[in-house]
């Protein structure tokens, strides 16, 4: 009798232990996701981190779910490294180039002239970010980890005023991103000045800046598109580098198959997100000449010009990282590498 209850106790603390470890694997998890980017209409926001958050919460049944807040309802768009490594929030819209004190490295995917699409910039970018060098010496140090990514089409250049050479863009204060988007601008002997996105459109309408130094569907997301007189096209002025990542701590405290979920709806995203900015580079370029710009194609000269200015960009860029100890020569090499695969075989 006594060998029955025995084994009967024993039978009971298994299935409680197996009811517990069911109960555990089921818990439902609630992930705060908080960005700069306008409710609506956003180029990375709307195909991308919406995409990532349906995705998540399929995959794993429901057990997953997010609140979003968009439009620096948690924070402004510099501090969201900060408060998303904190654990304030889970999942941040980390822009590298508005904290580029602390991630100075991932300006390598805004050097001038590097690529001719967002997926070749994003796709190279996003081998560095998610388990290259990028991971290990930018996002870890900095308590974060990429979840998606996306690399902007190349930068062109909006001016409140009509122009239509280089030459007149000389001592106008445009809006830069980062080091890499500043260093193009002095190229042009124009004045860099630096502002996150959101503050970008009541500055160019005061007149604290003269033009933009921007991608067409940041244009046409943030308005500034009907402040525009003239724009460049088929130029690269530089670029921008946009992720949403989410805090180590957070990350670790994830069960692995909602991790296994996050990667899988990450790197789709990832994807997704370039693919559909390239597709509507010629739908946003018609907005901004319907909205009264005109469309400044440079002569093949002063085109030649530009890519000479811009020519010693990126080593001045990575020299100055070495400098600093930072493997900036390293991280150039790495994504020149990444770029040449990710371009399509012609």
């Amino acid at each position: 009798m006594k060998s029955l209850r025995t084994s009967m106790f024993g039978l009971a603390c298994v299935a409680a232990a197996m009811l517990s470890l069911h109960g555990f694997a089921q818990e439902r998890i609630v992930l705060r996701v908080a960005d700069s980017f306008p409710a609506t209409g956003h180029y990375f926001s709307d195909p991308a981190a919406k995409y990532f958050m349906d995705a998540v919460t399929r995959a794993t049944n429901g057990q997953v779910s997010f609140e979003h807040y968009p439009a620096e309802q948690l924070g402004k768009a510099k501090d969201l490294l900060s408060l998303t490594a904190s654990g304030v929030v889970d999942i941040g819209s980390v822009m590298p180039s508005y904290v580029s004190e602390k991630m100075p490295l991932s300006g390598v995917a805004e050097l001038p002239g590097g690529f001719a699409t967002s997926c070749e910039g994003t796709l190279a970018y996003w081998k560095l970010a998610r388990d290259g060098m990028l991971a290990q010496k930018e996002f870890a140090p900095n308590g974060v980890r990429a979840l998606f990514v996306l690399v902007s089409v190349p930068y062109q250049v909006l001016m409140k005023q009509k122009f239509e050479s280089i030459k007149q863009l000389e001592g106008r204060k445009l809006r830069s991103t980062g080091a890499a988007s500043d260093a193009a601008i002095r190229k042009l002997n124009a004045v860099p000045i630096r502002m996150a996105a959101p503050e970008i459109y009541e500055s160019l309408s005061r007149g604290t800046l003269d033009g933009v130094v921007v991608s067409y569907a940041a244009a046409v997301s943030y308005n500034l598109h009907t402040l525009t007189k003239a724009v460049t096209a088929g130029e690269n002025f530089s670029s921008a580098v946009l992720t949403y990542s989410i805090g180590e701590a957070r990350w670790k405290s994830l069960p692995p198959r909602v991790q296994q979920a996050m990667l899988e709806a990450g790197d789709a995203a990832t994807r997704r997100a370039c693919s559909m900015m390239d597709q509507a580079t010629a739908t946003d370029l018609d907005k901004m000449r319907a909205a009264g710009a005109d469309v400044v194609r440079l002569p093949l000269a002063e085109h030649g010009e530009l890519q000479t200015r811009f020519s010693s960009v990126g080593g001045d860029w990575a020299k100055d990282l070495d400098g600093r100890g930072k493997p900036g020569s390293k991280v150039l090499k790495a994504f020149n590498d990444a770029l040449r695969s990710a371009r399509p075989a012609r």
